[in-house]
């Protein structure tokens, strides 16, 4: 694709759009050149029209290829392939068969990728040198290829608006199964046979109902899934899952068709249930985690509101400074397991963990208040998601030193600046907090930071692999923590 779109910009007039045609031509293409048993390779014409270049290959995993060398970001000059260049010129497909093998191509031919009635590339195909067409299943191959070959000249294939598969394309090592019009089975391969009696069905698949067939097998709790019919009737392209008690089976359809009209469809069937298993154990292993976190920040809320209840009854002012202090570091570390709680996986959106920190160091703010001044908290930038392992000692080093700002700085305003420095692979995380207020006092580090400074040092320069530098003078405290992304130890 990126060869494909630096080509397009470079050597043709190409439009965006048109590179939208050839990438989705290019996704779909390997079980083309599988059924056809041949290589394929995409041209592009010249915005001089004096020839064509290679911007995409493929070759087949059921053949030997033909085409063993690189071609892309080959030019092709006029008259050099002269297939290519007739369906390039006329936008009709150039083959060569013999009459007696009238599936097998006898050198190499040639389908125009129209837009707009624009001849846009050529898809050359290389049929393989080597004896083929053994059997039926070989047939069944090149003659389901001519059709998507048909398809891809009238703009039916790729089918357009379908999703791309997440288990991507299908491949012909999956089941076929071919039908006719109607939905009925004409041929199932023995690997699609297998497939179905893995769910049970004991008798002849051939001659039987797909769609009928599948709602038969599938037992799956819930309403009829519509999408499971209109798949195995070849009215739709897309793919859906057969489950019952015994297996699950994807399978994936692409609608056949000549000149427009319905002719049949071809079906891949894939036994999944391996795979299901484990994407049902990795979603219950989310599900577990996410109550873990969950239990661990009801607790850690549990703790704070003991810490604030005790800080009310607290018999010395400097009792009840350390306890409101030690309440804040737990509610630092209970907001990151909150946002655990929501999201999947062991990330989080450390933004959103600094807002939340802001707003319980402002409820404490007005204690803090020089006068009728209350500092004013904010965030500038952002860091966007990061691992729960390293937001969580972050988290508890930005709490520290914007409750140290609040109670020590006699500050209008705190600032938390957080940026991205330097570039992938050697990405680091700058953040800062700043404040106008009185600064800090010359000598005030010599002897020792207090406990909030010694918590940040610790945690920036142990577990985060980073550094803490302060910077302060009568207008003001700027504290710099740089940490290495992934740095956390």
């Amino acid at each position: 694709m990126a060869l494909l779109t630096r080509v397009v910009e470079e050597r043709t007039d190409l439009t965006p759009g048109d590179v939208d045609v050839l990438a989705r031509v290019t996704q779909e293409w390997s079980l083309l050149s599988d059924l056809s048993l041949s290589d394929l390779v995409l041209w592009v014409p010249t915005w001089n029209d004096a020839g064509l270049i290679a911007v995409a290959q493929v070759r087949p995993t059921t053949a030997p290829t033909s085409v063993p060398d690189d071609v892309l970001g080959t030019f092709a000059p006029r008259g050099r392939q002269p297939a290519i260049d007739q369906a390039a010129a006329f936008g009709r497909p150039v083959t060569l068969r013999d009459i007696q093998f009238p599936w097998v191509p006898s050198g190499v031919e040639a389908y125009p990728v129209r837009r707009h009635d624009r001849v846009i590339g050529v898809v050359a195909r290389h049929a393989s040198a080597a004896p083929r067409v053994a059997g039926q299943l070989e047939e069944i191959y090149l003659s389901t290829a001519d059709e998507l070959f048909g398809m891809l000249v009238e703009g039916g294939y790729p089918a357009l608006g379908a999703e791309p598969d997440a288990m991507g394309p299908p491949r012909v090592g999956d089941g076929l199964v071919r039908l006719d019009a109607a939905g009925r089975v004409e041929y199932a391969s023995p690997n699609a046979v297998s497939a179905l009696r893995r769910l049970g069905h004991a008798s002849d698949v051939v001659g039987s109902s797909f769609p009928e067939l599948a709602a038969r097998l599938s037992h799956r709790p819930g309403p009829v899934d519509e999408t499971l019919s209109a798949v195995t009737s070849g009215r739709l392209a897309g793919s859906a899952d057969i489950e019952n008690a015994s297996a699950v089976v994807i399978v994936r359809g692409i609608p056949l068709t000549r000149r427009g009209v319905p002719s049949g469809a071809i079906a891949f069937v894939q036994d999944a249930t391996d795979v299901r298993l484990r994407e049902r154990a990795l979603m219950s292993k989310d599900a577990t985690i996410r109550e873990i976190h969950h239990r661990v920040k009801n607790n850690l809320q549990t703790v704070a509101a003991m810490l604030r209840l005790q800080a009310r009854r607290a018999g010395s002012a400097d009792a009840r400074e350390a306890l409101v202090e030690a309440e804040l570091r737990v509610a630092a570390i209970a907001v990151v397991h909150e946002f655990l709680t929501a999201e999947v996986g062991e990330r989080v959106d450390f933004d959103e963990v600094v807002d939340r920190l802001i707003g319980l160091v402002s409820d404490l703010a007005p204690a803090y208040a020089v006068g009728d001044v209350v500092p004013v908290l904010r965030r500038e930038g952002s860091l966007g998601s990061l691992p729960a392992d390293l937001a969580t000692p972050l988290a508890m080093a930005v709490s520290e030193l914007l409750h140290n700002a609040a109670e020590h700085a006699g500050a209008t305003t705190i600032v938390v600046r957080l940026i991205r420095e330097g570039s992938r692979g050697d990405e680091r995380l700058l953040l800062e907090v700043v404040d106008d207020g009185r600064g800090i006092p010359e000598g005030a580090l010599a002897g020792g930071a207090g406990l909030g400074l010694s918590i940040v040092s610790s945690l920036v320069t142990g577990d985060l692999l980073g550094t803490c530098d302060f910077a302060g003078s009568d207008e003001g405290t700027r504290v710099s923590v740089r940490v290495p992304l992934g740095g956390s130890g």
